[in-house]
């Protein structure tokens, strides 16, 4: 049953006799409280509106069919694609509901829910110290001091360029945790590469501790951003320049070629040193091991001539004119062995004391160097021989 107008006015269904709203008061001016609008009095007078600017007896069906055709096309606008590099992220009312992959899907029409589809695997590229697009793309690109200048970890100045590169790993956290996340990145590495040059020599950034600087770098920025639950894979941290200040460059370069040139003279001393000390060692030690084996040997010759010597007069003791005799004839065979005279016994008869008998021995080789030093002689290449 459709609400009267209890004011008793004609107003319409908005408006009072008594110039009160629909709400208004009711008979005897008492109130009734809030009351809800007449329905079916706005679709009666909607219907109206609509057969006037539709004329004709089929207005009504015509509308409808309208308003049909209105409802599938906005009910269509749910369709949603999602790429092959892309995730598909629905809010509903503003507030997430899922995350789909790629491909089809559909979603209640907007403003009940809407889709965003960020890309997942594109790499994306923050730079620090330097503004403007690539080179490569034919715009000037402008250093940022403000950025680029550290200082370093023994106090010295720094210029410095970093690149980025990160891709996305949490769409939902992306997308909802952190405003801005471009500049989040950039923020972030700013702090994460001031902190690890800070700490860090300038003759080891500039030289042998880039990759160290890049890698402790990259795990720092990784540790901020997951604090935030920015929803950022930082992949790799690169170190595009890294110089001193252009107004001291010139000086800079100067201080590092005294240094470089310290650096040789100091390898050079110390090959040197490697090649004398190991070579005077190896001689030392050969040294000692020749004076221990020529002690070995006396201390044996030494050991073998008393025992010798015992031996002998052991013999001697045992026969006393035997050995005697033994002695006597070994001394004179080591005395007249390499005598050149010629003795003859005199029960021998018949010789002619005139031959030359000396001529009859056979011919004396000249001594060796060795046995010329130990006897203290010339040597025969001096052309004297001894008799």
């Amino acid at each position: 049953m459709p609400w009267k107008d209890q004011g008793g006015g004609g107003g319409g269904p908005w408006g009072g006799g008594n110039g009160q709203g629909p709400w208004g008061r009711g008979p005897g001016g008492g109130s009734r409280g809030p009351q809800p609008p007449n329905v079916e009095e706005l679709i009666r007078r909607t219907q109206e509106r609509l057969k006037r600017l539709l004329p004709g007896g089929g207005g009504g069906r015509i509308a409808l069919a309208i308003a049909v055709a209105v409802l599938l096309l906005w009910a269509a606008t749910g369709i949603y694609r999602v790429g092959p590099d892309e995730l598909g992220v629905i809010q509903r009312f503003g507030a997430y509901r899922e995350t789909t992959v790629p491909g089809l899907h559909y979603h209640l029409p907007a403003p009940i829910e809407t889709v965003q589809t960020p890309k997942v695997t594109l790499v994306n590229r923050t730079e620090i110290g330097i503004a403007g697009e690539n080179s490569v793309r034919g715009s000037t690109r402008q250093e940022l001091p403000e950025e680029a200048l550290m200082l370093t970890g023994d106090e010295n100045i720094v210029d410095i360029n970093l690149t980025v590169l990160w891709v996305i790993k949490n769409a939902q956290d992306y997308l909802f945790k952190i405003r801005n996340p471009e500049q989040a990145v950039k923020s972030a590495g700013e702090a994460a590469i001031r902190e690890i040059v800070g700490r860090t020599p300038i003759a080891s950034v500039l030289a042998e501790g880039r990759g160290k600087v890049e890698t402790d770098t990259q795990a720092l920025l990784q540790t901020i951003l997951d604090s935030y639950d920015a929803g950022v894979q930082v992949t790799q941290v690169q170190l595009q320049k890294v110089d001193p200040p252009r107004d001291v460059i010139e000086s800079f370069r100067d201080v590092q070629s005294a240094q470089t040139d310290r650096d040789r003279a100091k390898n050079e001393a110390e090959a040197y040193h490697n090649n004398v000390v190991p070579r005077a060692r190896g001689e030392a030690e050969k040294i000692e091991q020749a004076a221990g084996a020529y002690k070995q040997q006396v201390v044996a010759g030494a050991e073998g001539d008393a025992q010798r010597f015992i031996s002998v007069l052991n013999a001697y003791r045992a026969a006393k004119d035997v050995t005697a005799e033994r002695l006597y004839l070994e001394a004179m065979e080591q005395i007249l062995k390499k005598a050149t005279k010629v003795l003859i016994d005199k029960s021998v008869s018949g010789v002619v004391p005139y031959l030359p008998l000396p001529g009859l021995a056979p011919p004396r080789l000249p001594p060796s160097p060795a046995d010329a030093g130990a006897a203290g002689q010339p040597s025969a290449s001096t052309g004297r021989t001894g008799r």
